[in-house]
């Protein structure tokens, strides 16, 4: 897939324009037009628009994943393992004997 990004990229010459902070900017960007799918809606509202407007929010899970992708990329991260490492410090963060069933942030449980 990283392949494919690229690929899409180079194609456009727009990798002058991929620097990191840029990057960073367009991740919550796109987060913030995934989020306003649900502005104001409550949970069941939420699962209802869901049916009506999949294809939509599945295209800006898609746009933010994508430039995660391409971010981790240009950086030299590998993102599957830097994912693995932080589910490993997560597991340390929130024991599941202290975090189960509760949203309590790491330092208040």
């Amino acid at each position: 897939m990283i392949e494919k990004i690229k690929q899409f990229r180079d194609e456009r010459d727009w990798m002058q324009f991929h620097d990191p902070k840029n990057m960073s900017v367009s991740i919550v960007l796109e987060a913030a037009e995934l989020l306003e799918h649900f502005q104001w809606k409550t949970r069941k509202e939420a699962e209802e628009y869901v049916k009506e407007h999949k294809q939509e929010i599945q295209e800006e899970i898609a746009d933010v994943a994508m430039y995660i992708f391409e971010l981790a990329d240009n950086l030299g991260i590998d993102l599957l393992q830097a994912m693995e490492s932080k589910l490993e410090k997560n597991k340390k963060k929130y024991p599941v004997e202290k975090a189960k069933g509760k949203h309590t942030k790491y330092n208040r449980l």
